[in-house]
């Protein structure tokens, strides 16, 4: 067992390559990330090659599948993302979001999410 105390957990800015807005960073365990957004800010278009899970832990967002309509996540909602499947997520333009991210293996970044794209 290993017991991590919250002080010693350590916010980074996200790289500004692959998300739009202020967005913190802050890996939880292995493959876990605790992320937080600005109203507006989100992820760039990406897959992940094993799929990904987003656990909302407060605010509001938007996750999008490529081709398909945004959707509104809210607090307790999970997101299960399948295996190379084309997204991205953010909080909405009104409100802070925080998600736990659950990553079985590497993100391939893609291209920047466009304010159309996003519904602005």
């Amino acid at each position: 067992m290993k017991h991590i105390p919250s002080q010693t957990l350590t916010m980074n800015p996200a790289p500004e390559a692959n998300f739009t807005g202020q967005v913190w960073m802050e890996r939880q365990a292995v493959g876990v990330l605790r992320v937080t957004f600005t109203p507006g800010a989100r992820t760039a278009w990406h897959t992940h090659p094993q799929g990904q899970t987003l656990i909302v832990l407060s605010g509001v967002g938007r996750v999008q599948k490529r081709g398909e309509a945004a959707l509104t996540m809210t607090a307790g909602d999970v997101v299960q993302i399948d295996a190379g499947e084309e997204h991205w997520h953010g909080a909405a333009p009104d409100s802070l979001m925080q998600h736990l991210a659950i990553n079985a293996g590497e993100t391939v970044w893609l291209a920047k999410v466009t304010d159309g794209d996003y519904g602005v």
